[in-house]
Parts: C-alpha cells; sequence; structure tokens
C-alpha cells in the first residue's frame, strides 16, 4: 500500500529516523554512566543491571501487544503516544535521585520504546512500496545501528560536563522533536484485519520473562543453588512453556509463530538477537574496563570505542555489497565468525589499549555486516497488514537478547571476579579482568552458536527464495 508521494515518503522516513535513534541512544548511553551511578547512587551489581533490565524487559514484553493495538487503534497515534511516554520517563529519570527511582523511571521508559520500536518499523513498511523498502531499511538500520555505539560516546562527553541525569536530559529534545515530526508528517494507518488482544497471552508471556530475568539478575547475590534463584527461573518457564501451549492452540494468537517456518525471518531473527546479547555485554564490561582498569574518564571512555564506530561504518557500507554478491548467508555468517573472533581477542587485553582498540574494531566490522542483513531478511518476511505484530515479535526477541545479555553476563561477571564491586574496579583490576573474560568468552560462545544455527536455518534454501517466496540466501 503506498500511501505517500514519493518526496514526502522520504520526510516520513526521517521522522522515523529520528524516533529510533533517540531510542538507539538511550540504550547504551547509560552504560559509560554506570561506574558514576555505583559510586553517586551506591547501585551494586544488582542495582546496576535492574537499572538496564528494567527498560530492557518492559519493553521487550510490551512490544508484541503494543503491535498488535497499532495494528487495530492507529499507528501514528500509538508512535506519538510511545514518544509522549518515552520524553517523560527521561524527565523523570534525569531528576532521580535514588536507585529505586531510577528503576522506576526507566521502567516508564520501557514502556514508551515498546511502542516506537514496533511502529517505526511498521509505518515504513507501510509507507514504502516494495521497490523502494530496501533503501529505506538500510537507512533505518543505518540509524538503529549507528546510534548504540554513538550512545557510549555523547554519554562520555555530557558526563565529563555534567552529572549523570545529562545522559537522560538529552533524550528530551530529540524526542520532542520527534514527536513534532510524527505528528506533521507521518499518516494514519490501521490493519484491516487486525486480531484481538490477548489479554492472558500478554499476563503469560511478561510474567514468564520477567521471572526468568528476575531470576538470573539475583543470583550473584544468592549463588545457584539458592531457591531465590531457582524458583523465578522455573516459574518464568512454566509461564512461557504454558504462553506457548496457548498459542500453538489458539485460533487468534498473541504470537505468529508460523513465521518462524520462513527461513529469513528465522534466520534474521537468530542472528539480531545473537548481536545484541554480544552487544549488551560488551558495552556492559567495556566502559567499567576503560574506566577502573585504564583509568580513563568517562568521555575518554567514550572516544576509545571510536574503534568500533569506525568498523561498524566501514562493514555498513560494505555489508550491502557483500550480500549482493554472495549471498545474505555469506555476510550473515561472515559477520558472526568475525564477532566470534574479537570477542577471543578481547580476552588476551589487560592493562593496554592497542589490542582493545584491534578487537573493538573486529567487532564493530562484524557487528555492520551482521544487523542490516539480519533486519532486512526478517522483514522481508512480513506482509503489510500483519506488520506491526510481525516486526513487534522480531524486536521482541531482540530485546529479549539484550535483556537476558544483561542478566546472564552480569552474573557471569560477578562470579568470575570474585564479587568486584562495580565502584571499585581499580582496587582490584586482575579480578575485574578475570570477569571480563569470562563475559568474552561466552559471548564468543554465542556468536558461534548464532553462526552454526543461522548456517543450519539457511541450508536447503534455494537461490533467492524462502518458504514463502521472500528474499532470502544465496
Amino acid at each position: 500500500m503506498n500511501l505517500l508521494g514519493e518526496r514526502r515518503r522520504w520526510w516520513v522516513l526521517g521522522a522515523l529516523v529520528l524516533a529510533q535513534i533517540v531510542v538507539a541512544l538511550d540504550l547504551t548511553a547509560l552504560n559509560i554512566a554506570l561506574p558514576v551511578l555505583a559510586r553517586d547512587l551506591g547501585a551494586g551489581t544488582g542495582g546496576l543491571q535492574w537499572i538496564i533490565d528494567s527498560y530492557t524487559l518492559v519493553s521487550a514484553t510490551l512490544l508484541i501487544p503494543a503491535g498488535l493495538a497499532s495494528d487495530r487503534y492507529g499507528r501514528k497515534k500509538m508512535l506519538a503516544a510511545g514518544l509522549a511516554v518515552f520524553l517523560g520517563g527521561s524527565l523523570m529519570a534525569a531528576l532521580s535521585s535514588a536507585t529505586g527511582t531510577l528503576i522506576a523511571a526507566r521502567t516508564l521508559m520501557g514502556v514508551g520504546s515498546a511502542v516506537i520500536i514496533p511502529m517505526s518499523l511498521t509505518v515504513l513498511l507501510v509507507v514504502f512500496p516494495a521497490a523502494e523498502r530496501a533503501k529505506a531499511q538500510a537507512a533505518y538500520a543505518a540509524a538503529s545501528f549507528l546510534g548504540l555505539p554513538l550512545g557510549p560516546l555523547v554519554g562520555g562527553w555530557l558526563l565529563d560536563r555534567f552529572w549523570w541525569g545529562s545522559v537522560f536530559v538529552i533524550n528530551i529534545p530529540i524526542a520532542l522533536l520527534a514527536l513534532v515530526a510524527v505528528l506533521a508528517l507521518v499518516p494514519e494507518s490501521r490493519s484491516t484485519d487486525a486480531p484481538r488482544l490477548d489479554a492472558a497471552g500478554v499476563l503469560l508471556s511478561t510474567g514468564g520473562l520477567a521471572a526468568l530475568i528476575y531470576g538470573f539478575i539475583e543470583q550473584p547475590v544468592h549463588g545457584w543453588a539458592a531457591p531465590q534463584f531457582w524458583g523465578p527461573v522455573l516459574a518464568g518457564a512454566a509461564a512461557l512453556a504454558l504462553f506457548w501451549t496457548r498459542t500453538r492452540r489458539s485460533a487468534d494468537p498473541l504470537v505468529d509463530l508460523t513465521l518462524f517456518r520462513d527461513r529469513a525471518f528465522a534466520a534474521g531473527t537468530i542472528a539480531a538477537t545473537a548481536l545484541t546479547f554480544v552487544l549488551f555485554g560488551v558495552l556492559f564490561v567495556v566502559p567499567q574496563y576503560f574506566q577502573g582498569v585504564l583509568g580513563a574518564g568517562t568521555l575518554g571512555s567514550g572516544l576509545r570505542l571510536l574503534p568500533m564506530i569506525g568498523g561498524l561504518v566501514v562493514a555498513a557500507r560494505l555489508g550491502t555489497k557483500v550480500a549482493e554478491k554472495a549471498g545474505e548467508r555469506a555476510a550473515l555468517t561472515s559477520g558472526l565468525a568475525i564477532i566470534a573472533l574479537a570477542m577471543a581477542a578481547g580476552t588476551l587485553s589487560d592493562s593496554g589499549y592497542g589490542l582493545t582498540a584491534a578487537w573493538l574494531t573486529l567487532f564493530g566490522l562484524g557487528s555492520g555486516l551482521v544487523l542490516p542483513t539480519a533486519m532486512s531478511l526478517a522483514l522481508s518476511a512480513l506482509d503489510v497488514d500483519r506488520a506491526g505484530a510481525g516486526s513487534g515479535l522480531l524486536m521482541t526477541v531482540r530485546m529479549v537478547g539484550g535483556a537476558f545479555g544483561a542478566a546472564i553476563l552480569g552474573s557471569v561477571l560477578a562470579a568470575a571476579s570474585g564479587g568486584v564491586d562495580p565502584s571499585a574496579v581499580a582496587a582490584d583490576p586482575a579480578g575485574f579482568l578475570d570477569g571480563m573474560d569470562a563475559v568474552l568468552w561466552t559471548c564468543c560462545a554465542v556468536a558461534v552458536s548464532a553462526l552454526a544455527a543461522t548456517a543450519a536455518v539457511a541450508r536447503g534454501t534455494s537461490a533467492g527464495e524462502s518458504d514463502h517466496g521472500t528474499v532470502l540466501l544465496a
């Protein structure tokens, strides 16, 4: 469905890119402030994990219902509402003075992002005809992509000059500008076949994910054998099993599981989720390494991430050519292999920056090959009527990967480092490095597993076709 003239379509894309940038920047700008929050708010590893996961958990669990609601009630309305909620949460976060208040504010921001992320993708699918969609998706992916590593750089610059709340203040003008642009430029649209909202399914999926992640966040405090760990994990697994069973039997399910039969959607989702898991792990430990072990300031920490951004920029430009000439499968598997190599090389870092710059560059190169290709593949499986639900499912799986990345890798760091306090890394750099090595080896294992899974999903697919006739793998 082509709703707009060519010139206005690209103006709409600009509004969507603004909305995506504010979310992408916020996802990672906070990571550079973790050592500052540990000191100024007295937040331990668990508190820092909840500051991150309160956002990603709420966002991940509400993405699908938000997508369904937009299909039914109007995508422009939902996108504008999401930006307004995100703006309000950012203001509350900037004014917070305690860990609990900040976690509450981050939760509110997660609600807003749960609407913004799928709505931006959905409007893109609705506004652009098939012939222009790949180019529009590439521009959108670039905004998401570059916003992630730019977050620590912007955050570092702000923290070097202002108080820690400034990393949230920067969201306000960008979100406000995006809100005005959406109201002025984006057309309203709805699905002609929107399913009803499954309240029981929402409760089961939300509660299950919340319980699982809660258990992993609390593990460093109570230990692997403690009921405080196993109780929530088992309860969460049971709730998700019930959700899966309910979804498979429902005539009008909350999640369209048949999308995973499409090789394009499955391969793209696996690769993008693994990358998100690894990225959250890298951005959780590396700023602490820069500040606690290398003695860098907040701005210095952001600047030391520039090699990763450089790798992203280079690979993002080359990724399209690789996919065109060698096929999407080659781009995905090559990127995941480079990421695994980067994680293994990262374990050789000690108290110098040269090797760290090299493996961060490799990580950026691998990520630049994976994310645009993975997102383009997954989105190619979606039709316009189910665009909200489908994009919500895609981003839910990615955000769950990020939430588990922060939860699981935070637990790995705490266990392998001997419980080094985030505010006192400089007092025990050797212990922290042991924990960081464990985190990077875990990320390496995830990248290798995703590489094998992506290759398996792609195997047997003929060139240029997926199970449903969408462009897939060469």
